[in-house]
């Protein structure tokens, strides 16, 4: 019998998914495994349906019920959560398009789960977006695009049948080459959805990471690929990546998963603090902290900052490394042993200090590591 959809962040059917995911989370870690399993159950529970409107067979939840869900789910599985972001990133680019056709054509698989998008932008929004030559390149022929390059850090783009591509348009005489000296970047992005069956799409063999390897992270790499004007999400236009409702990048979900990570330990302190009592205090600081950090975050939704999004991120970050680094020192030498949580969440919680951080907050959090006042 399948599982009741969950409709809301205090659903009883969360914590029973949430219960399932912890579960699986340890050998998804020592196998590197791409966690079809972990997702096909979230498509089952309805997670999917969250980020969509009912147009499209979604449930349309609000901001706040989005980051409770994500911190929920981060808890039970990191690498999952992150996974589910990057596919919920790409049907935000897709909902928020004009193109309705497409929308048609891709949103109602993508909400009941039996579809996979990913996202390919992050050359737009590092520091690769400054170099002389894109890394992802593309020029207009008839009827379409033809796209030439690679984006760096895809999320599952083996598994993916879409994946949201962000590419920097080129213009000039000489179109037979993309890497023509001739041809100079227009000032113009677009933005697409590339079905992954199309001739010249590859993925390599994902990158090998600290934590959170089952992703499957890794490059995405094409070769002179024609796409039709059918699969266009926007553009060309300048600044593609802030176009669209839910068109800006970063946001609260990367500090929303960090939350949930530190969750995670700091439950783990609370059930080894029930039998030592010397655990209590620290156990009690880090829960008061875990409290006041999700409170910025949700006065960020709301409308009503008690901090910037920067620095909830590196409020985040710093608490998620100790907290974590805190439920190895309460699990001892056993949490040293390969399959212990502590263990792993301590290594999920270094790609904080990685993914999508701003360098305002890296430079926060490197001045806490070598003890200089910010």
């Amino acid at each position: 019998m399948p599982p009741s959809p969950i409709t809301s962040p205090d659903d009883p059917a969360l914590a029973e998914l949430c219960s399932r995911l912890a579960e699986l989370a340890g050998p998804l870690d020592q196998t590197g495994a791409w966690p079809a399993e972990q997702l096909r159950l979230c498509g089952e529970y309805g997670v999917y349906r969250w980020f969509l409107d009912p147009t499209w067979g979604g449930q349309a939840w609000d901001e706040q019920a989005i980051l409770r869900g994500y911190m929920a789910l981060g808890a039970a599985c990191l690498t999952t959560t992150f996974i589910i972001t990057q596919r919920s990133g790409a049907c935000r680019r897709l909902a928020s398009s004009d193109n309705r056709p497409l929308k048609q054509q891709l949103l109602p698989s993508l909400a009941s789960g039996t579809a996979f998008a990913t996202v390919a932008i992050s050359h737009l929004t590092t520091s690769r977006q400054h170099l002389l030559k894109p890394v992802l390149r593309a020029i207009r022929v008839a009827d379409g695009y033809v796209l030439d390059g690679f984006s760096p850090w895809v999320t599952g783009a083996a598994n993916a049948d879409t994946i949201v591509v962000a590419a920097t348009m080129l213009e000039g005489d000489n179109v037979e080459s993309l890497d023509s000296p001739e041809l100079e970047p227009s000032g113009t992005q677009l933005l697409l959805a590339l079905p992954t069956d199309l001739p010249g799409v590859s993925t390599p063999e994902p990158a090998q990471l600290i934590g959170l390897s089952a992703s499957h992270t890794g490059q995405l790499r094409l070769k002179r690929v024609f796409v039709q004007d059918q699969y266009i999400i926007a553009g060309p236009i300048e600044e593609v990546m802030t176009s669209g409702q839910g068109g800006t990048t970063g946001g609260h979900q990367t500090s929303t998963l960090a939350l949930g990570l530190a969750k995670a330990a700091i439950d783990y302190i609370a059930q080894e603090a029930s039998r030592r009592n010397n655990l209590q205090a620290p156990l009690e600081a880090l829960q008061a902290e875990h409290e006041q950090v999700t409170n910025e975050l949700f006065s960020l939704v709301r409308g009503v900052p008690i901090c910037s999004n920067q620095q909830l991120r590196g409020h985040a970050n710093s608490l998620v490394l100790r907290a974590t680094q805190a439920a190895l020192v309460a699990a001892k030498g056993t949490g040293y042993l390969v399959g212990h949580p502590a263990g792993r969440w301590c290594r999920e919680a270094l790609f904080f200090l990685v993914w999508s951080c701003p360098q305002p907050v890296s430079q926060a959090n490197l001045c806490e590591l070598a003890g200089i006042a910010d």
